[in-house]
């Protein structure tokens, strides 16, 4: 069940052309399974969903936690009137759409919804 405003999936970076050497070390270390979107990006649903995604001068250089909402043009107006600075818009993706921001720590984010 999604939530609004929770945390609800978690993108980690594949840089230097290594998914499917991390794909392969997760499936060997914990038996994870995977789903591959296109040859840049491979999602897990391991307890908490999330993904992979290949450098492709786009991904993110470090984990970007993915909060959902069921409103985010809502979330977008409340992320900036908290201080937040939205650093993608809203853009669609396979699946759904985003957008990106940091917190005051500087810390990316991103809040996905359909």
């Amino acid at each position: 069940m999604k939530l609004n405003g929770k945390l609800d999936y978690l993108e980690l970076p594949a840089t230097g052309g290594r998914l499917d050497s991390v794909k392969s070390f997760y499936s060997a270390a914990f038996s994870w399974s995977f789903t591959d979107y296109g040859p840049t990006y491979s999602s897990f649903a391991e307890g908490l969903d999330g993904g992979f995604q290949a450098d492709t001068g786009e991904a993110p250089a470090r984990p970007l936690p993915v909060l959902y909402s069921e409103n985010l043009e809502e979330a977008l107006d409340a992320v900036e009137s908290a201080g937040g600075t939205i650093v993608k818009a809203i853009f669609a993706f396979p699946g759904g759409r985003r957008f990106h921001f940091t917190d005051p720590a500087g810390n990316e984010l991103a809040v996905w919804g359909y």
